[in-house]
């Protein structure tokens, strides 16, 4: 089951060290792939150097290139670049396992109470934290990979692809790897390896393969085999599976999907029900995809009433393990191979290219963010294929403004952590929203 060791990593970090950061991350992960690649980027190359800027820039690419939620990928790799096997599933495992547990609780609320406005008035104010977080991430990690006229223009490109045509995000990839395969030359002042890392025997990556296979399937065929193909649980197993395999781009693409089938197609929850779904796992920390864990829990919940809760864990469960287990296969049988083919020229430049294009479109998705979070009301503006989203500046959000201003204010000039930040961010927009149903 275990994947070949990378070749070297920062030799004073224990695991157990890497373990709480990893902890700290999956704890402060909030806001969507946008701002979780965010947070990674400053702890782990600005703050704590595990990971230098052309590595975790070349792990980004590789992973938005893989099906499944790329953040929690991302964290999986840089794991397993530090420790190996044990590494990447604690980097994986905390990246996941706070919001999941967060998400759990919040589905168990709502499927018996309903909406939870306080829950959502806290969150509110840690959407401007984050809106803070990604714009300032975006600044520093552009001014250091966007540092040639042709990386700026594929990141251009990227962004009007993606946000006026809407051109799927795999083509994207693809003409930007296609463009930079002639960018075969080394970048200027960039040295070369001292040796190139030794080739992964083909042997070992199938046995990877076959072993991370089995224990993403085996379990879910126990479902089948204790209930049925046509239960709801086996339903959601193979729905899931079935996501994790074919929705490429990231949180945002597999949503789109998800989000038709499940209610237009399977019927397991109403259009309400998903866009509040939608809506907590936006607003909870991990990865944006545990929306499937609420899907799951209400789903399995509605579809047997008489033993509603375990049913709902159960489901919960079952969306978890098919979303997320595949991710560890991807990267345990990819990652070794990543050193080694950033060196050929053509792939080095291949790559290039796709980082700069995951900018682009990085940018297009934190525009997308703040638009939503500062404004309530958002309309298209079209002209033959293109479009344009437009806010109205009357629905401005005053009080997500001013949130968003304080956290600057402590997070840039104070240098408070992030954590602390969040924390105040959350208790003054559940005192503002108090305040406000108060009169």
């Amino acid at each position: 089951m275990s994947a070949p060791l990378p070749s070297h990593g920062p030799p004073s970090v224990t695991l157990a060290q890497a373990h709480r950061v990893w902890a700290g991350i999956g704890l402060r992960s909030f806001g969507g792939p946008t701002a979780q690649i965010a947070l990674m980027h400053r702890v782990l190359v600005v703050e704590r150097a595990w990971l230098s800027e052309r590595e975790f820039l070349d792990a980004l690419g590789f992973c938005m290139l893989l099906p499944g939620p790329e953040a929690m990928q991302l964290a999986t790799y840089a794991g397993w670049k530090l420790h190996g096997l044990p590494g990447g599933l604690a980097a994986g495992l905390w990246f996941v396992l706070p919001g999941a547990a967060v998400v759990l609780a919040i589905s168990a609320i709502y499927a018996t109470f309903g909406h939870v406005p306080w829950i959502i008035a806290a969150f509110a104010g840690i959407k401007a934290t984050v809106l803070v977080l990604v714009i300032e991430a975006m600044l520093r990690i552009g001014r250091r990979a966007l540092t040639e006229r042709r990386q700026i223009a594929v990141a251009a490109a990227a962004l009007a692809a993606l946000g006026l045509f809407s051109v799927p995000y795999p083509l994207v990839v693809l003409a930007a790897g296609l463009l930079g395969a002639s960018w075969s030359r080394r970048a200027h002042g960039e040295a070369a390896p001292a040796r190139a890392p030794e080739p992964v025997p083909l042997a070992a990556t199938l046995r990877t393969v076959a072993a991370w296979s089995a224990v993403w399937v085996l379990p879910l065929l126990g479902v089948v085999a204790c209930f049925g193909p046509r239960h709801v649980l086996s339903q959601l197993g193979w729905f899931f599976s079935k996501l994790a395999v074919v929705t490429f781009g990231g949180a945002y693409a597999a949503l789109g999907y998800m989000s038709q089938d499940v209610v237009a197609r399977h019927g397991w929850l109403t259009a309400g029900q998903m866009l509040d779904g939608l809506g907590l796992a936006e607003t909870t920390p991990g990865p944006l995809i545990l929306v499937t864990e609420f899907v799951g829990f209400v789903s399995a919940h509605r579809a047997h009433p008489e033993s509603a809760l375990a049913f709902g864990l159960l489901g919960a469960a079952v969306a978890l393990w098919a979303t997320f287990v595949p991710c560890f296969l991807w990267i345990f049988a990819g990652a070794p191979h990543l050193a080694r083919l950033r060196e050929w020229p053509r792939l080095q430049g291949a790559l290039a290219a796709i980082t700069s294009a995951v900018l682009g479109v990085i940018l297009s998705l934190a525009l997308w963010f703040a638009l939503h979070v500062l404004f309530t009301q958002v309309s298209v503006l079209r002209a033959g294929p293109a479009h344009l989203m437009v806010p109205r500046l009357s629905s401005a959000d005053p009080r997500t403004i001013a949130l968003a201003c304080v956290s600057a204010l402590l997070l840039i000039r104070l240098r408070w952590s992030v954590h602390r930040v969040l924390a105040v961010a959350a208790v003054l927009s559940l005192l503002l929203d108090l305040l406000a149903h108060s009169r």
